[in-house]
């Protein structure tokens, strides 16, 4: 029996409401699957909210900005966002899930979105905390934004580009085992990863860095007193080469 289908919440609603009020309870795996649902998401978005606000309030501190972490919330959630539409494409619609041996459920498992939210989020944060810490850095040195998106490519594409590719295969060697719901981790960690470290790492945190130019480094003045953010020196920045004389 499905317990997706609609007939059967349907059921499952008319059942509560005519026990409502007496010692009684509706039972079976589809009832028990429905509260196991509303007990994981019904507090999901406070869980996000707070997630998101002091992953702001950490990177916010850790790179003088307001407007980075905000780009990197929001590109982490673009991830997010891939890894749960491969799951959906390939375990819901049932398209490609003959690879792995598998019959498309017409849902995935109710967990698995929390899960991969979970692990995904903080992979993809360490990425861009390794990439955005480089362009602070080369942006100190040299004081400009084009240049500090060069150098911070350049200092980290590599290790991120290779990471995410051996995780990436570690997961879809995961999704060569038995079981259902470890393929649908697995598979969708690896796309979300592999997502992550082409398009968003190589393609849109270098493009929305050039499109904001110095607005990347702004934060006013009073929100350094509120994070407790010291008024360090900046560093010397690296002057060009002189040009040589003919």
């Amino acid at each position: 029996v499905d317990g997706a289908d609609s007939r059967i919440q349907a059921i499952i609603d008319r059942s509560k409401a005519a026990l409502k009020g007496r010692d009684a309870t509706v039972g079976g795996t589809a009832a028990v699957d429905r509260d196991l649902v509303h007990a994981i998401y019904g507090n999901f978005p406070y869980l996000l909210a707070f997630v998101l606000a002091l992953t702001y309030i950490l990177l916010a501190r850790a790179f003088r900005s307001l407007v980075l972490p905000l780009k990197a919330v929001l590109l982490n959630l673009v991830s997010l966002a891939a890894a749960y539409g491969i799951l959906v494409i390939v375990f819901q619609l049932g398209h490609g899930s003959g690879i792995w041996g598998v019959d498309a459920m017409q849902a995935i498992s109710p967990w698995m979105p929390m899960m991969i939210f979970a692990f995904l989020f903080g992979l993809s944060m360490d990425y861009e905390v390794f990439m955005l810490t480089r362009m602070r850095e080369a942006y100190d040195e040299t004081g400009s934004t084009s240049k500090a998106v060069e150098l911070g490519l350049a200092r980290t594409g590599k290790l991120v580009t290779s990471s995410a590719l051996v995780l990436m295969c570690a997961f879809l060697a995961l999704s060569s085992g038995p079981g259902f719901e470890i393929k649908e981790l697995a598979i969708g960690l690896a796309a979300g990863i592999i997502f992550d470290a082409t398009v968003v790492r190589a393609l849109l945190v270098p493009a929305t860095m050039r499109l904001l130019g110095n607005a990347n480094w702004w934060m006013p003045k009073w929100t350094r007193t509120v994070l407790r953010i010291p008024h360090s020196k900046p560093a010397a920045r690296i002057a060009a080469p002189p040009t040589p004389v003919a």
